[in-house]
């Protein structure tokens, strides 16, 4: 629906930096798919126009990996925050792109296991670092 996608230029301007010396290269457009299948329906869209995508999880990356440099969509997987599967047995949890170390940390809690300090802030998603 129309709340899942913007053209408005603050979004775009948002969504087309991070936290690196790179200048800003904003989307043409912005879209928050909440489902994998969606992301899935957007993905052969693009590849059908071939317009570029680019993942966007919070901003927090050092690289300019979000940068549209040559526009298309920004695909933002934030409100992909699901914590689908945890086996203690081997020390794996399955998560949705969007979920962040502190929200995988607090599901964590009480079950001796935590993700350590890395590459990802506390804002940070794990989608970009896995």
């Amino acid at each position: 629906g129309a709340h899942n996608v913007s053209t408005a230029p603050a979004v775009r301007e948002q969504h087309g930096h991070d936290e690196s010396m790179h200048p800003c290269a904003p989307p043409d457009v912005v879209v928050w798919p909440q489902a994998v299948g969606q992301v899935q329906e957007l993905a052969a869209l693009c590849h059908r126009c071939r317009v570029p995508m680019v993942p966007f999880g919070t901003g927090t990356g050092l690289e300019g990996g979000v940068n549209a440099v040559q526009g298309g969509v920004c695909f933002n997987l934030s409100r992909m925050d699901a914590i689908a599967e945890l086996s203690l047995e081997d020390f794996s949890v399955t998560v949705e792109p969007g979920v962040t170390r502190k929200a995988l940390n607090k599901h964590l809690r009480g079950t001796g296991l935590w993700f350590p300090v890395g590459t990802v802030g506390m804002r940070g998603t794990h989608g970009a670092a896995l």
